[in-house]
C-alpha cells in the first residue's frame, strides 16, 4: 500500500522576473536549484565582501549586478537561501533591481548566461510542492492568492495557504491511512500479537470520516461565489437604458450605447466590486419577438443568461408607461431567482406606474444611469441580495471555503466511496470485501492534497500560473 506522489522531478537551475509587467520601483528576479548560488556568486558582486558567499544565507546585500563581459547593469541588492530553508525547498537567490524593463531582462539574460535557464509558468511553487514545501491545495491556494478580486478572496486564499483547509482533509487521510494499516498488518504478519481487524469497530470512525468530508465539500457551492462572483443578469425590453445601466456601474463604457433600439445585439460581460462582493453583470439584448436574424440570436443569449443568472436586474423605462413587452417580460422571470426592478431615467419627468411594479417586484430602484443618481442605493440592492445567496450557501470559516473543482470532485468521491463501505460493513460484508472502497476514498483524498497525482494532473494545475511563481 503506497499513496506517494507519482512525479518526475530535476534540480536544474531556473531563473524568472517574478514581479509583474511594467515600469515600478523595484523588480526582482528570482533563481532556484542547485546551482542558484553560484549563478549569484558569478553576477552580483558586493560592495563589502568580496562575494555574496561571505555573507550569511537571507543577509540582504547591496551591490552590483554584472552582464557577462562584466558591464554594471544595476546598483541593487540580493540574498541567497540554502535548502531546505526556502519557498522551493532547494538553494536559491533573489536579486532586486530597479524596476525597468530593460535593465531586469538584461540582468536575467546575465543569469543564463551564469548556467541558469528561464523558469516555465508555476515552476517555483512547483518545485515548492515537489519538495514537501506545500501540499497541492496549498500550492493552489498561490494562484488563487494571486487572482484574488476580493478582499474576501484575498483572506481565504492566504489562510489555505497557511493549511487551513488541508489539516481538515489531511485528517480524514491519515485516519483512513491508519484503517488500513491495520488490516494489512493482521493480513501480512499472522504470527504477531496484533489485534483482529474486526471491521463493525470502525464504523464510528468511517461514518465520522463521512460527515467530515460531507462539511468540508459542502463549502463549494459557497466557494462558487466567492471565486467567481455573483452572477447577474440585466435584461429588459430594447432601449430602457441596459447598456447605459452596465457602464454606470462599471464606471467605465464598456458596452456600446446608442438610441438606437435593438444596438445590443449579443451579451457584454463585466465584473464589479461591490462593497467588498464581486458580481459578474451580464448586459443582454433586449428581449422581444422579432424578425432580424441576428437580433434573435442576441434575444435567445439574453434569455439563457436569464436562466445561468442568480440575482436578475429587470430595467425599465421610467419616462413611460409599462406596455405589453414589459409585461411579457413579468412572465419570463424565474420565480427562483431574486429580481430586482431598476427604473432607469428618474431624470426624465416620470409616467411609470410604480404600483403595478410593486406586484411584480420586492426590489425597486429608481436610478439614473446618464447622472448616476441612485446607483447607491442600487449597489446597496445588488450587496444585499449577492449576501442573500452567500447566506443560503452557508457559513464557513475563511481558508476552508473549497473554490477547486477538482478538490471538491475528489472529496465528494472519497465520500461516496466512504458511504459505500460503511454500508457493506453494515451489512455484515466481510472486511476484505471493503479493503477497495478504503483504498479508493484514500486515493481520492491524496489527489486533492497532493499525496498521489499524475504528471498531467501536476502539470495542468500549475500551467495557470505566471512565469516567476
Amino acid at each position: 500500500m503506497a499513496y506517494n506522489k507519482i512525479m518526475t522531478y530535476t534540480n536544474d537551475t531556473i531563473a524568472a522576473i517574478s514581479t509583474a509587467n511594467g515600469v515600478s520601483a523595484i523588480g526582482v528576479i528570482r533563481i532556484s536549484g542547485a546551482e542558484a548560488v553560484a549563478v549569484l556568486r558569478k553576477l552580483f558582486t558586493p560592495f563589502g565582501k568580496a562575494a555574496i558567499t561571505d555573507y550569511r544565507p537571507g543577509q540582504l546585500v547591496h551591490g552590483r549586478a554584472l552582464s557577462a563581459d562584466g558591464a554594471v547593469l544595476d546598483d541593487c541588492c540580493a540574498v541567497y537561501s540554502l535548502a531546505p530553508n526556502s519557498y522551493t525547498g532547494e538553494d536559491s537567490a533573489e536579486i532586486q533591481c530597479h524596476g525597468s524593463p530593460v535593465a531586469l531582462a538584461a540582468v536575467l539574460r546575465s543569469c543564463f548566461h551564469s548556467g541558469a535557464r528561464q523558469a516555465e509558468r508555476g515552476e517555483f511553487t512547483k518545485r515548492a510542492f515537489l519538495n514537501g514545501k506545500l501540499d497541492l491545495i496549498e500550492a493552489e491556494a498561490v494562484a488563487e492568492l494571486i487572482d484574488a478580486e476580493t478582499e474576501e478572496q484575498v483572506t481565504n486564499a492566504a489562510r489555505q495557504l497557511l493549511g487551513a483547509a488541508s489539516r481538515r482533509i489531511t485528517g480524514v487521510y491519515d485516519s483512513l491511512l491508519d484503517v488500513l494499516s491495520h488490516f494489512f498488518a493482521v493480513i501480512d504478519y499472522p504470527d504477531e500479537d496484533i489485534e483482529d481487524f474486526a471491521a463493525k469497530g470502525y464504523l464510528a470512525l468511517l461514518e465520522a470520516a463521512r460527515t467530515e468530508l460531507q462539511e468540508i465539500g459542502s463549502s463549494f457551492t459557497r466557494g462558487k461565489i466567492l471565486k467567481n462572483g455573483v452572477p447577474a443578469a440585466i435584461v429588459g425590453k430594447p432601449n430602457v437604458g441596459k447598456s447605459s445601466l452596465l457602464n454606470a456601474l462599471a464606471g467605465f463604457e464598456r458596452a456600446i450605447v446608442t438610441d438606437i433600439p435593438g444596438t445590443t445585439r449579443d451579451t457584454v460581460e463585466e465584473k464589479i466590486i461591490v462593497s467588498g462582493t464581486l458580481l459578474r453583470l451580464t448586459d443582454t439584448a433586449g428581449l422581444r419577438e422579432t424578425n432580424d436574424a441576428i437580433e434573435k440570436i442576441g434575444v435567445e443569449r439574453a434569455r439563457l443568461a436569464l436562466e445561468g443568472a442568480d440575482v436578475i436586474i429587470c430595467v425599465f423605462d421610467g419616462s413611460r408607461p409599462l406596455d405589453a413587452e414589459d409585461r411579457d417580460i413579468f412572465a419570463q422571470l424565474p420565480a427562483d431567482k431574486t429580481c430586482i426592478a431598476v427604473v432607469n431615467k428618474s431624470d426624465l419627468p416620470q409616467e411609470i406606474e410604480f404600483t403595478e411594479l410593486k406586484s411584480q417586484f420586492l426590489r425597486i430602484c429608481s436610478v439614473s444611469a446618464a447622472t448616476g443618481a441612485g446607483l447607491d442605493a442600487l449597489t446597496a440592492e445588488l450587496k444585499s441580495a449577492a449576501d442573500e445567496l452567500a447566506d443560503r450557501a452557508g457559513s464557513f470559516a475563511a481558508g476552508e471555503i473549497i473554490t477547486s473543482e477538482r478538490q471538491h470532485e475528489a472529496i465528494s468521491r472519497a465520500g461516496r466511496a466512504l458511504a459505500d463501505v460503511a454500508a457493506k460493513i453494515a451489512a455484515g460484508v466481510s472486511a476484505d470485501a471493503c479493503l477497495f472502497g478504503l483504498e479508493s476514498a484514500a486515493a481520492y483524498l491524496g489527489e486533492a492534497i497532493g499525496k498521489n497525482v499524475t504528471d498531467d494532473t501536476v502539470e495542468t494545475i500549475f500551467s495557470r500560473f505566471c512565469v516567476g511563481k
